[in-house]
């Protein structure tokens, strides 16, 4: 493998979860075409729906989003085989996010059906070792069937600080807890965002002001949110996710390079919405179909961006325009089997 070689592992659900997937696949990704080739099975393991990586070692963690939770972590070898260190349980159902904190000393993760945050220390190796806390998050919404209780969807880690944001679903909240870094425990959970009622936070991106956009599920809106002086972010503004006019369920959040435009993905109406960010609002340019069904996942990489749809069984490209940020569809999409998370890998690896 040359040492420009760029990779992309896919993360899938699996029979368990009505998928067809096997579990962790391996994509070579082509830095100037954008282009991904498929490599394979990397790694069997049950519902690796979402995965993360080390800042500093080479090892790459995944949910298994089963009823009893677990996760596991791989070493990644040189060619990008991957090889199990260990599985933990996470202590709840469906776990669906985990993300490492910014000085690589923990994995947290977000178990969704629960509503509850695990928490485990990583070795100086990056292995995780035993759980060290369980946080259970409480709250409800309007929404009878989907916000019954709290529903932890995202873990989001401040890198500079302890701080833990946590995206809840259930409650209509983002919370924020702060992560005791020797002790491995989290403090009780403090408001960040009070959604509108219905809003179903799912996923969120920071903003240069220590505000952050928020895609609301189940209100199929994006939300912008600023720092007043408070532990409590205010709501400046919102938008609809997309032009459709049937049901539209956002899934993944992004934010470019430079700051100035923001990407959705809009489950239903199976598209990405660009917006312009001027720092204050978000503006729609554009709303391009994504090419497949179930936009669950995205990633942008450089000026490509590349979308997971879940049940066409694909991975799409798209070419971002660097001036107008207005993404357009490139080449054939590359077949994966209920693909729910794209990780980008560089070989050799780059350390923190």
């Amino acid at each position: 493998m040359g040492s420009n070689d760029e990779y992309v592992f896919v993360g899938c659900y699996t029979g368990d979860k009505g998928g067809e997937g096997d579990g962790i696949t391996l994509a070579r990704r082509d830095p100037s075409t954008g282009e991904l080739t498929r490599l394979g099975l990397a790694a069997r393991t049950p519902s690796p729906s979402f995965l993360a990586r080390h800042p500093g070692h080479p090892v790459l963690y995944a949910v298994n989003e089963l009823d009893q939770g677990t996760i596991t972590a791989f070493a990644v070898a040189p060619d990008c085989s991957l090889v199990p260190l260990v599985t933990r349980s996470t202590g709840g159902s469906d776990p669906a996010h985990l993300a490492v904190t910014g000085d690589g000393r923990h994995l947290v993760v977000a178990n969704y059906a629960t509503g509850s945050v695990a928490v485990f220390p990583l070795g100086a190796d990056g292995v995780p070792g035993e759980r060290s806390d369980l946080l259970t998050l409480s709250g409800s919404g309007p929404d009878a069937e989907r916000q019954a209780g709290p529903h932890a969807h995202q873990v989001v880690p401040d890198p500079n600080s302890a701080d833990v944001l946590i995206s809840d679903l259930g409650s209509d909240r983002v919370w924020r807890s702060r992560l005791d870094p020797v002790s491995g425990r989290l403090g009780s959970p403090v408001e960040a965002v009070v959604a509108e009622p219905g809003t179903g936070p799912r996923h969120l991106t920071r903003v240069a002001d220590g505000g952050l956009l928020l895609a609301g599920e189940l209100s199929g809106t994006v939300g912008w949110y600023a720092p007043a002086g408070g532990p409590t972010l205010e709501r400046r503004g919102s938008v609809e996710a997309s032009t459709s006019r049937g049901q539209v369920y956002p899934s993944e959040i992004l934010i470019g390079r430079d700051g100035r435009f923001v990407y959705v993905a809009n489950r239903g109406p199976d598209t990405v919405s660009a917006f312009a960010w001027d720092g204050a609002a978000a503006t729609l340019i554009a709303e391009v179909p994504t090419g497949g069904v179930w936009p669950r996942h995205m990633a942008l990489l450089g000026d490509h961006l590349y979308v997971a749809n879940q049940r066409s069984h694909n991975v799409t490209v798209f070419r971002v325009d660097p001036e107008t940020g207005i993404p357009g569809l490139q080449g054939e999409p590359v077949g994966e089997p209920s693909p729910t998370c794209l990780l980008r890998w560089h070989s050799p690896m780059i350390r923190s």
